[in-house]
């Protein structure tokens, strides 16, 4: 389904009620009042065959009768009429609908289909949009449109909010009328049987009236257009996400809301880190992120102060700031002494700054000029406790007034939090009404305070420049190991089946061997020497531990056969079904001065595979006990998931002489990210101990669980990971052997040396003017693309020094209709003519062509007559606009013979 078809949802011209009521209890009837109150100035069309008119409105006894195609049909009947409602509205021509009903997922008498895939069905085939069903509808305030049953109309305003609950939709209108926030989109998604979170995100990334989207989720269907749409529109506006079911027993109650899959929260959590969005608990917290994401400037550091009239309270602020993981800002000698020589001897001295239960407007004022001089802090915290001798309004009236003349001041995101009820309240609203946030709890400020940090954090890592690791060249036989395994009907391996495998990554194990009965345990034990560890191998026992299945630092025969027999008995009476297939003897682990961990991959039904990191232990609830990121994994991308754990201490440093080193963990990760996305088969894998010695990673035991799946990885991961299969070689015509290869992060030192190394000439025809070097941020939107919405190859000299490597790139992105993809392409200036730029576009004809993308288009400057030139040699319609001093290139790729491979 077409995106440019959501215009006519969000720009209709003209409206059916289909349904239309003059009952004021029907849905029908509040849908009419809330069109002709909002101000829509186009033509509103009841459809109804009980009325002649509805609310003095003329109506019309049946979709055939209308006067005109509407662009927009909201539909207020009961669920079993919809398929012939919808079918209707489609052969009239109407292009998107807002189904109120709900109770879909029923077959009506004789029907093999449910209503919900009739209505679908029907919307298909006649190309028009539909949004719910149970959808309480939609209010654009821009246009006066109010195509809901809600109870109120919205105010106009920066914010969009998108929610799958209507109850969570009347509850954020509630609050925001009260405190005066408008909306530029107010959405209710509903069921989500058409139109889904995912293409709604796009829209609103490009939508100019927007600056802020705020989401309520209860689950999520299309995870790749999902992450996408988002890691995309998070780039350029704050995404604020409240998703419901955090706990196991939410999650049902979500998913039965909406008819969703159950996924793991921690998943959920990770995703929306991933793609830049911050996350929040509930509805209060949304309504503090959202008044401070709106009004803040972007946060420069992380650095708060704090300035109070209160010791108590102002300690408050503090504790709260370090249970959630903030900064306090440290003040300079020659700042405190600055703040010394305005504020009486009884201040505090430092930060917090407490000014003493009588400060009044002008001491808050000159405390406040140091600390915005100073430099010293990113955020301010102004407190105020209520007080005989400083009134809660005037005192918010004069540092209102002194903000908005500091320019010094205004450069800070300044929070407040005037404490009390009655004499704080009007001083809460001035601060409301001057646009700066305001809070009535110590706690609620630093929230929403560190509202701001988490969002800075998310936003740095979708900017920031990973570093390789070794680059792991697989043998496919390794990969082969699965499919054998599966034949044979096998379904779980352990450390010394998996050995192969996990060695051809990269993953090192401890030596291993399987042993049938206590005979050939002594026998081996013999042979590789003590101590040694003995355990169970069944693949009913998910977990040894369960039956004291694992022996460890056994030191001699008797010691083993013992231990053995014991074991073996024990598996016997806990599970007498088991199928005990042998015993696994290693050798021991040197474990001095290491450190173990667990590490597992689960593949969530939601988002598909995803790696979790803790500590180890049988009893291990992976929602609790452990970080979660989802792959690909590179070694920034592993190092946050490290550091995440540490924070949330999932797990801890113990400061031992081998114990954690970053590196060598973030490259075990990476390596294991590797495996999971070339390895479709694994459904799970647990690691569990792996033990941390310094550079050393191993994996102690190992449990891999496998599938049969006939799923390409690309369609398995919610991230879609580097294409490697789209590598190749071609040649110059001087015979250089270049790799033409997808960009990569890691590129960016190298893509900047490349970008530099143009001559001007170059670069004006490349960005249609004259442009100084990139910066970081640029560099990394170039670099960290997203694989499923846009494509750079790049021609690589493996031979060259690291910072000449890059000679050419070719760069193309689609709509999210996959109808068009616009391309760009530069080579490097020494190098043109060496029949590069040829070999690049027919990689991209090529690429796009097997992606069944209709067009591809290009532009160039009029004096680029060299890449006119090729465009058109390549099949390429080229038209020269001389006016505009540009020359349009569009290819037909469906409609042309693949492009040679070079």
């Amino acid at each position: 389904m077409s995106q440019r078809k959501l215009h006519d949802l969000f720009s209709p011209k003209s409206i059916a009620v289909i349904g239309a009521s003059n009952r004021a209890s029907r849905p029908g009837n509040v849908v009419m009042k809330n069109l002709m109150s909002a101000g829509f100035n186009g033509p509103v069309m009841p459809v109804s065959p009980k009325y002649k008119a509805v609310l003095g409105v003329l109506a019309y006894p049946s979709i055939e009768k209308l006067p005109q195609r509407p662009d927009l049909a909201i539909v207020c009947v009961n669920a079993s009429r919809l398929p012939e409602v919808v079918e209707k509205l489609g052969q009239f021509g109407c292009k998107a609908a807002i189904i109120t009903a709900g109770g879909l997922d029923i077959k009506l008498d004789g029907q093999e289909q449910t209503i919900a895939e009739q209505v679908l069905a029907f919307g298909q085939r006649y190309g028009m949009r539909i949004l719910g069903p149970n959808s309480l509808g939609l209010m654009l305030p821009n246009i006066g449109l109010n195509a809901s049953f809600a109870h109120a109309n919205s105010q106009s305003g920066k914010i969009a909010f998108v929610s799958q609950s209507a109850a969570v939709c009347t509850t954020v209108l509630d609050w925001a009328n009260n405190k005066g926030i408008g909306f530029s989109s107010f959405i209710s998604l509903g069921d989500a049987l058409d139109i889904d979170f995912g293409e709604l995100l796009d829209f609103l990334a490009r939508d100019a009236k927007t600056q802020v989207i705020m989401l309520y989720i209860d689950s999520v269907k299309d995870t790749q257009r999902f992450m996408s749409a988002a890691r995309a529109a998070s780039r350029n506006k704050a995404i604020l996400v409240i998703k419901s079911g955090r706990s196991r027993l939410g999650a049902q109650a979500a998913a039965l809301h909406t008819g969703g899959l159950v996924g793991n929260d921690a998943v959920y959590d990770a995703a929306f880190k991933r793609a830049g969005m911050l996350r929040v608990k509930d509805l209060h917290e949304l309504f503090a992120a959202v008044e401070t994401l709106t009004y803040a400037n972007p946060l420069q550091g992380e650095r708060l102060a704090i300035l109070s009239n209160g010791g108590g309270p102002a300690v408050l602020a503090v504790d709260a700031l370090m249970e959630r993981g903030g900064k306090l800002a440290e003040f300079s000698e020659d700042t405190l002494a600055k703040l010394s020589e305005v504020l009486p001897s009884a201040w505090s001295g430092q930060n917090p700054l407490d000014i003493v239960g009588d400060a009044d407007p002008s001491r808050y004022a000159k405390a406040l000029d140091i600390v915005a001089s100073s430099g010293e802090a990113d955020a301010l915290l102004l407190m105020h406790a209520p007080s005989a001798l400083a009134g809660a309004e005037s005192t918010a009236d004069a540092l209102i007034n002194v903000i908005k003349q500091d320019s010094k001041a205004r450069r800070l995101n300044i929070l407040t939090n005037w404490m009390g009820e009655e004499t704080a309240y009007s001083g809460r609203l001035a601060f409301t009404k001057a646009g700066i946030p305001t809070y009535r709890t110590p706690e609620g400020a630093v929230g929403a305070f560190m509202h701001m940090v988490e969002f800075r954090r998310n936003q740095k890592l979708l900017s920031e420049t990973p570093s390789t690791t070794d680059k792991t060249l697989v043998d496919q036989g390794a990969k082969q190991l699965l499919q054998q395994a599966i034949a044979k009907d096998i379904f779980v391996l352990e450390t010394h089946d998996a050995k192969p495998l996990l060695h051809a990554y990269g993953l090192q194990t401890i030596d291993t061997w399987f042993v049938h009965n206590v005979e050939e345990a002594i026998s081996c034990a013999d042979t590789i020497g003590y101590p040694v560890a003995l355990k169970i191998q069944s693949p009913d026992i998910l977990h040894k531990s369960d039956v004291h299945g694992v022996s460890l630092n056994i030191n001699n025969q008797h010691e083993l056969e013992i231990a053995a027999e014991s074991m073996l008995d024990r598996v016997k009476q806990a599970y007498p079904q088991a199928k005990v297939e042998g015993m696994i003897l290693q050798r021991m682990a040197l474990t001095a001065g290491a450190q173990e961990l667990r590490v597992a991959v689960i593949n969530d039904p939601v988002f598909g595979p995803a790696i979790f990191l803790g500590e180890g232990g049988s009893e291990w609830d992976e929602t609790q006990d452990a970080a979660v990121a989802l792959p690909p994994l590179n070694m920034s991308l592993a190092r946050y998931l490290v550091i995440s754990a540490l924070k949330a201490e999932k797990i801890r440093d113990r400061r031992l002489p081998n114990g954690l080193k970053m590196q060598a963990l973030c490259t075990m990760l990476t390596r294991l990210s590797n495996l999971i996305i070339d390895c479709p088969e694994i459904a799970r894998l647990d690691l569990n101990p792996v033990l941390a010695a310094g550079d050393n990673i191993t994996l102690l035991d190992v449990n891999m669980r496998l599938q049969k799946t006939d799923q390409r990885s690309s369609q398995r991961l919610a991230i879609r990971p580097y294409p490697k299969e789209l590598e190749e070689y071609c040649q110059t015509k001087s015979g250089t052997k270049v790799l033409l290869r997808p960009i990569l992060p890691e590129d960016e030192p190298n893509h900047l040396a490349f970008d530099s190394s143009l001559t001007e000439e170059d670069r004006y025809k490349r960005y249609f003017g004259a442009r100084g070097q990139m910066t970081h941020e640029e560099m990394a939107l170039l670099t960290q693309i997203d694989y499923a919405r846009e494509m750079a190859f790049i021609a690589v000299d493996e031979q060259a020094e690291d910072d000449r490597m890059i000679l050419g790139v070719v760069r193309a992105s689609i709509d999210p209709d996959n109808l068009d993809a616009e391309f760009a392409m530069v080579v490097r200036s020494d190098l043109q003519g060496q029949g590069l730029g040829k070999h690049l576009l027919q990689k991209m004809i090529r690429y796009y062509q097997q992606m069944g993308t209709q067009t591809l288009s290009g532009m160039t400057m009029i004096q680029n007559r060299g890449m006119a030139g090729l465009a058109k040699h390549l099949g390429f319609k080229v038209k020269f606009e001389l006016e505009d001093g540009v020359i349009e290139m569009q290819l037909e790729l469906q409609n042309n013979p693949p492009a040679e491979a070079s």
